[in-house]
Parts: structure tokens; C-alpha cells; sequence
């Protein structure tokens, strides 16, 4: 048990990746940016699971778990530490003032720490499995994916608390995410962690990854895997930016934000382990995309009760699109489960591309019309959910 501690606390500060989303709508008040370059945030932080999940994991297998953590740590520490540096450390600061330049440094900040969460999701899931007794692994992996929610909800829930009560900017979360991974790093490094070489399957290569995707249904797979992570960043970060400016909720909106999408998301992963206990995943992906749609078309009615509805709807929806196309995915090709699941982060580089475009329509319409980006995302992995749904095996 003692052993899994600080690995639990490394898929916390996994989640701190997750940070640019509530991060766009604090980003464009603090800085008064366009909606664009508010999204430029998610560009930032996850444009490295596009460059670093694949090449990151094949450097894995030839040198280990344990430097692959280290490199996880101490990338997305030294990330947090930056602004830290250049002056944005939690008193309020009027970052307006500041100009271009520390939106600059924000950015590459973002930058480190989403090369710091790829890696540890690279490593995440392996290492746990070292470090679990037998029979406790599924377990302490569903338990550790909880945590990370933990380390995603913190972006959402401590600014207006910080505000509340201390009277302090959002950015004191880079000191506490910089003391939490400090913490990890010392940890994990004075932890008597037993590393288990990977036997019997040939490991994922670069080459062998990019090949598979001269395969349609793998290639449809991976571009689903791509538009949900975009639409989902979308909405994270395009809910509190709609929540202030067309139903005035600021001083709380982040956690009103929170509690609309991330809770039901959070409660879709649990119920959705019990309904799959009885619904087959394709039929259950159908289900889960058309609560999605449902949620969406609410967002344009214009309504306040409708629209939080829909959010909700929305989270609940989202809650197992992600996993439920990984896993599809691999059980459909069971014998390239290696060089899947590297196609599938690297598909995780959506969140850095969807959410500028959404921005960008924003920018050029409204704040919610800007929405139709992750609505048009979903209709696509409906058609997706349709084609696997005839689909019965696919081969190599």
C-alpha cells in the first residue's frame, strides 16, 4: 500500500494538466484577450501529447518507468515554476498591465506542464501496475483516474476560493501545484518502488504506431478520440466564459461551472461501470453520444434553466465517450493493443486544436454560437458510434 501512495499523488498532479481549461476565462479577464487567443491555453497544453506520447513511450520501453516519472515531475515543476519567476505567484496582480509579455510566459508555462502531464500519463498507467499487490490493479487504476479528477477539479474550485477568503489571484495555483509535485518527486525518488520488465509483447515503436493508421477503422477510431478530446477542453473552458458574460456569474461562476459539468462527468464514470455491466459498449456509446447531442441542442435555446441543463446533460454524456472508444478500439485488435493505445493519447492533441477554432467562431459570432464546434465534433462520433455498431471484427 505504501508503495502506490506516491503514485496516486503523480495521477493527481496528472490532472493539473487539465488546468487550461477553467484557465482560458480567467486568461481572457486578466489579460483582456480575445476569445482566440484565450484558447491559445489549451493549444498550449496539449499540443504535447501530439509531439511527446508516442516517442515518450517508446523511450519508456528502452529506458525505464522510473526516469520516465522523474522527467514527468520535474518537466511540469519546472513549468509551474516560470511564472512563479516572473512575478505571477498569488497576491492579485494586475496582469492587464503587464501586457503581451507574461501572456507569453503563460503560455509556455502551459507548454511545460502539458509536456509534464503527457509524460506522466505515459508512465501513469505501467507503473501502477508495478507498484499494485495482485488482484488490486483494475482497482487502483479506476481509483487513481478519480484522483486525476481531483487534480482536473482543483483549477475549477480553488480560484474563487482563493478570492473569497484570501483575496489572492488565481494564479496561487501555481505555487500549491508546484509544492504538490516538489512533494511527488521527493517522494517517489525515496520510495523503494520494485520496476517489472515488460515481457511477451513486442513493444510499440514510432513506426509501427503511424503504420496502423493506413487502416481506416483505426483511423476512424483515432480521429473520434481526437474530436472528443477537443470538444470536451471546448467546453470546459467555453462554459465559464458563457456562464459570466451572458448569465452574469463571475465571482462563482468556476464553481458553478464545475459543479454543472465536471460533477457529471465525474458520476457518469461511476454509473457507467454498472450500466456496462449490462449494456454492450457499442450500444452503450450510441446511448451515452445521443445524451450528449440532447445536452447541446440546449445550450442554444437561450434560456438559463435549459442551458444548465444541457451542461449537465453534457457531462453526463462525456463521462464515457473516451473510454469506451479506447476500449473498443483495443478489443477490436487485441494483438496491436501496444501501438493502439499510443495512437489514442497521441489522439489526446485534439484538446489543442478544437478549442482555438471554437474561439475563433466565438470571435467572429457569440459565445454561443461557438458551441457549434464541439456539437459538429459529437455528430461525428455519432457516425462513429453507427459504423462500430455494424462493425463486428476488424483484422490487421
Amino acid at each position: 500500500m505504501k508503495k502506490t501512495l506516491p503514485i496516486f499523488l503523480a495521477f493527481l498532479c496528472m490532472g493539473f494538466g487539465d488546468v487550461v481549461g477553467p484557465l482560458v476565462g480567467l486568461v481572457k479577464d486578466s489579460f483582456d484577450v480575445s476569445n482566440f487567443q484565450a484558447q491559445l491555453m489549451t493549444f498550449s497544453g496539449f499540443i504535447m501529447f501530439g509531439i511527446l506520447a508516442v516517442p515518450m513511450g517508446v523511450f519508456q520501453s528502452k529506458k525505464g518507468k522510473k526516469i520516465v516519472m522523474d522527467i514527468g515531475l520535474m518537466v511540469a515543476l519546472l513549468g509551474l515554476l516560470i511564472p512563479i519567476f516572473n512575478g505571477m505567484y498569488g497576491p492579485k496582480v494586475d496582469l492587464a498591465e503587464a501586457g503581451q509579455m507574461k501572456f507569453h510566459v503563460l503560455l509556455i508555462s502551459i507548454l511545460l506542464l502539458g509536456a509534464g502531464a503527457t509524460t506522466l500519463q505515459v508512465v501513469g498507467n505501467p507503473i501502477m501496475r508495478d507498484v499494485s499487490e495482485p488482484g488490486k490493479y483494475s482497482s487502483n487504476l479506476s481509483l487513481g483516474q478519480s484522483v486525476k479528477a481531483v487534480g482536473s477539479s482543483m483549477g475549477f474550485l480553488l480560484p474563487p476560493f482563493a478570492l473569497k477568503y484570501f483575496d489572492m489571484d488565481w494564479t496561487l495555483l501555481f505555487p500549491i501545484y508546484s509544492l504538490l509535485i516538489l512533494i511527488n518527486l521527493i517522494w517517489f525518488n525515496f520510495a523503494k518502488i520494485e520496476e517489472k520488465k515488460d515481457t511477451g509483447e513486442k513493444p510499440a515503436s514510432l513506426k509501427s504506431c503511424l503504420a496502423l493508421l493506413g487502416n481506416g477503422y483505426v483511423a476512424m477510431m483515432v480521429a473520434a478520440i481526437f474530436v472528443y478530446v477537443g470538444a470536451e477542453v471546448s467546453m470546459s473552458s467555453g462554459v465559464p466564459i458563457l456562464l459570466k458574460e451572458k448569465f452574469g456569474l463571475s465571482e462563482f461562476g468556476l464553481w458553478v461551472s464545475w459543479a454543472l459539468f465536471f460533477l457529471p462527468i465525474l458520476v457518469g464514470r461511476f454509473t457507467g461501470g454498472l450500466v456496462l455491466r449490462k449494456m454492450l459498449p457499442k450500444k452503450f456509446l450510441i446511448v451515452t453520444v445521443l445524451i450528449s447531442l440532447f445536452g447541446l441542442a440546449c445550450m442554444f435555446v437561450g434560456i438559463k434553466a435549459v442551458t444548465f441543463f444541457g451542461v449537465i446533460l453534457i457531462g453526463l454524456g462525456f463521462a464515457n465517450i473516451f473510454p469506451l472508444i479506447f476500449s473498443i478500439a483495443v478489443d477490436s485488435m487485441p494483438e496491436r493493443s501496444n501501438e493502439l493505445s499510443g495512437l489514442m493519447v497521441m489522439a489526446i492533441v485534439g484538446g489543442a486544436f478544437i478549442p482555438p477554432i471554437m474561439g475563433f467562431v466565438a470571435d467572429k459570432t457569440s459565445n454561443v454560437i461557438g458551441f457549434v464546434v464541439p456539437l459538429l465534433a459529437i455528430l461525428y462520433i455519432m457516425w462513429v458510434s453507427m459504423m462500430v455498431s455494424k462493425k463486428s471484427s476488424v483484422k490487421a
